[in-house]
């Protein structure tokens, strides 16, 4: 019986880039896709699961549900050698997968800067496990108000002037002036909402115009923006700042960046920074074969600086690395990554968004619209779709959010 000459690929992390690279070599190679999760977590709306607007099992899809009639085999677990000499790759379960190439799709985790505290008393934004962790000190710390009837303040802070951080902010607003307030007006009216940011001014990957008009937009919506405001240390129940006074904070979203996953080093791969080094080709340096993609890449643009870590860079490498990886096989030569921009939006709240592409820009409620279904074009699944039109619809409808759950695992 006649072997297959199909290249063995084997892909560490079933993100975007990892699933979209495992779909587009589908047919044409022997694939199989290795996640520590059995889903994908459709990490752009995470926000919207930790403020109460959506459900959370409308933002997972599972893997072997994506990967249906593909050819592509699935295995839940973490890498935890890479045997270069022999090609393989040995699995927490002790399984050793065997390979020609090898694409790792790692993503990032949270970074902290080295400021004080964020691991202890920071909530991070980089799983379902943290935005439901988020949604219920939010909501126990909005019952613990509701006990008092006098002025005391719950003050919830978010560290972060990016899209993430403008989002959460956002969020969280509209979901004390809505459901909260519907709730217990008096305990809403004494909550204050913190967007902090180190640099001049948020959002400062738009232009200066679009940035000024999400700050405006986020004060209307009652957000306390506080820009030039750099972050020391976190505690229990403020922030210390390196100039002026603490900020309150009985809950402090950590939202100021991400790097990337540490697993990278353990595999003992070359980093630059906190990614993998990588050459314009997204091919490992030094490790031929081997192919980095999305946050982990340590790719760099035109500039010469690194790719953002955003999904639309992860989905354009997962599938140019399949090209690049048949190419090869094939014994063409290799051609470099060259990302293509397609622009940046950023949500504030109802009919308040912002987008930019290129030289266009655009706000308020077409932004908005758009932001929306951009965002549901890509989310996984028609079940994921469905509830998260319904989820929308009622909350755009009736001003209130069904998602108010305590749920985790207090």
């Amino acid at each position: 019986m006649a072997t297959s000459t199909r290249p063995r690929v084997v892909i560490l992390g079933a993100g975007f880039g990892g699933l979209g690279a495992a779909k587009a070599l589908a047919g044409k190679a022997d694939v199989t896709l290795v996640d520590r999760h059995n889903f994908q977590t459709f990490l752009p709306l995470l926000y919207q699961v930790s403020t109460a607007a959506l459900a959370a099992d409308h933002v997972v899809h599972p893997v072997r549900g994506a990967l249906r009639k593909s050819g592509v085999k699935f295995r839940m677990g973490s890498p935890i050698s890479v045997d270069h000499k022999n090609k393989t790759v040995k699995l927490d379960s002790s399984e050793v997968l065997e390979f020609d190439h090898l694409i790792l799709a790692l993503g990032s985790v949270t970074a902290d800067f080295g400021v004080p505290g964020v691991a202890e008393h920071g909530l991070g934004m980089k799983s379902v496990h943290e935005a439901l962790t988020i949604r219920a000190e939010v909501m126990r710390r909005f019952e613990d108000l509701c006990r008092f009837e006098d002025n005391t303040r719950l003050s919830i802070a978010v560290v972060g002037g990016g899209p993430t951080g403008v989002e959460m902010a956002g969020a969280l607003a509209e979901l004390k002036r809505g459901p909260l307030k519907s709730d217990m007006a008096h305990a809403a009216e004494h909550m204050d909402i913190y967007l902090i940011e180190a640099g001049p001014r948020i959002l400062p990957m738009f232009s200066e115009k679009l940035s000024d008009r999400a700050t405006s937009d986020l004060r209307q919506l009652g957000v306390i923006v506080k820009t030039g405001t750099a972050v020391r240390e976190i505690k229990s129940r403020q922030i210390v700042i390196k100039d002026g006074e603490p900020i309150p904070a009985e809950v402090s979203i950590w939202a100021a960046g991400v790097k990337g996953e540490p697993t990278a080093a353990i595999l003992n791969l070359p980093l630059a920074g906190t990614r993998i080094d990588t050459d314009e080709n997204l091919e490992v340096n030094h490790y031929p074969n081997l192919w980095a993609i999305g946050d982990i890449s340590g790719t760099k643009g035109a500039d010469g600086r690194f790719l953002p870590m955003v999904a639309p860079v992860a989905l354009q490498q997962g599938k140019w690395v399949a090209q690049q990886i048949i190419r090869k096989s094939e014994g063409k030569p290799l051609k470099p990554f060259i990302y293509r921009d397609k622009g940046s939006m950023a949500t504030i709240g109802r009919h308040k968004a912002v987008v930019e592409v290129g030289k266009f820009s655009m706000t308020g409620a077409p932004a908005w619209f758009a932001w929306l279904f951009l965002h549901l074009f890509y989310l996984l699944g028609g079940r994921n779709k469905v509830g998260t039109i319904a989820d929308w619809m009622w909350n755009y409808f009736t001003f209130d959010r069904g998602n108010r759950h305590i749920m985790d695992s207090m």
